[in-house]
């Protein structure tokens, strides 16, 4: 069994996120949406064995595919395409190969469909991550290709400006957290964000931007900790917690993208450090069954 947690750039239409989700789910559990307007993302989670699992993303990427248009896309999240990425997740340690081989044919299958496919992670050259391709934006993804400095490695040489290009990758479990600060503005969570993240001499696997939310004016440090042995989730939220002192501000709460493994909650409470919004509700485990 693998899990996959594919990110849709639709946060806001409640009837395209269902239709998405149950294409999703058509031959796969699905086993958490995640939905924000401001982002304007909604990150599904998946689990099933891997060729049920392929089935599922290819047919819940192709309903995703037909109704979002990134022409008339807002949303403070940064993403290339309409179906911006799909991780491969083994849910063993063992799993890697197996999560690596889905990640070709979900791939191989997504260009037949007519989109153009990057590969990262695991599969990609040179372990890329997302960010090499969203660097710049869309926009920027479309010069490089049209440059010769990027080569789909599945489906059409042109980016359909509609649907832009998907991201298919094989990765270890991560954790998508936002952290809210009070008190601050979207200079300061920056700050703290370069603070944080590896490229700024942070912490090791961790990736941190600092946004605004429109709707709300809300402005937190958003993250996705992709070395969880390295940089466990708690010792991050006390990186952020820390580096907000530091600037007179606070943290005023916290939101898990997703879920995480066990371990990550475990981890948590042996040190003592509460993480907001993480508890046994957002667990993947005790979702999957016996």
């Amino acid at each position: 069994m693998l899990e996959a947690v594919p990110n849709v750039s639709e946060g806001r239409d409640r009837r395209s996120i269902d239709e998405i989700g149950r294409a999703f789910a058509s031959s796969a559990r699905l086993l958490d949406v995640h939905s924000d307007p401001d982002h304007h993302r909604s990150v599904y989670t998946l689990a099933a064995e891997r060729g049920a699992l392929v089935d599922s993303l290819v047919a819940g990427a192709e309903r995703a595919l037909d109704l979002v248009d990134l022409r008339t896309h807002e949303g403070v999240h940064p993403r290339v395409g309409a179906v911006d990425v799909v991780p491969l997740v083994p849910l063993a340690a063992s799993g890697m190969e197996a999560a690596k081989e889905a990640a070709l044919v979900v791939a191989r299958r997504l260009g037949d469909l007519g989109a153009p496919v990057f590969l990262y992670g695991e599969v990609g050259a040179g372990n890329r991550r997302p960010v090499f391709f969203r660097r710049g934006g869309l926009a920027e993804l479309v010069r490089r290709v049209e440059a010769g400095e990027l080569v789909p490695d599945a489906g059409p040489g042109r980016i359909d400006p509609r649907t832009g290009a998907i991201l298919v990758g094989a990765r270890a479990p991560l954790a998508a957290y936002n952290v809210e600060l009070a008190g601050a503005d979207v200079a300061v969570a920056r700050e703290i964000a370069a603070a944080v993240r590896e490229s700024g001499g942070g912490l090791r696997g961790v990736q941190a931007i600092g946004l605004v939310l429109p709707s709300s004016g809300r402005v937190q440090v958003s993250t996705n900790v992709v070395d969880l042995v390295r940089s466990p989730l708690h010792v991050v939220v006390e990186r952020v917690r820390a580096e907000a002192r530091a600037r007179s501000v606070r943290v005023a709460g916290g939101e898990l993208v997703g879920l995480v493994p066990e371990s990550v909650l475990e981890a948590a409470r042996a040190a003592g450090v509460e993480v907001p919004g993480v508890d046994e509700s957002r667990v993947l485990e005790p979702l999957l069954g016996p």
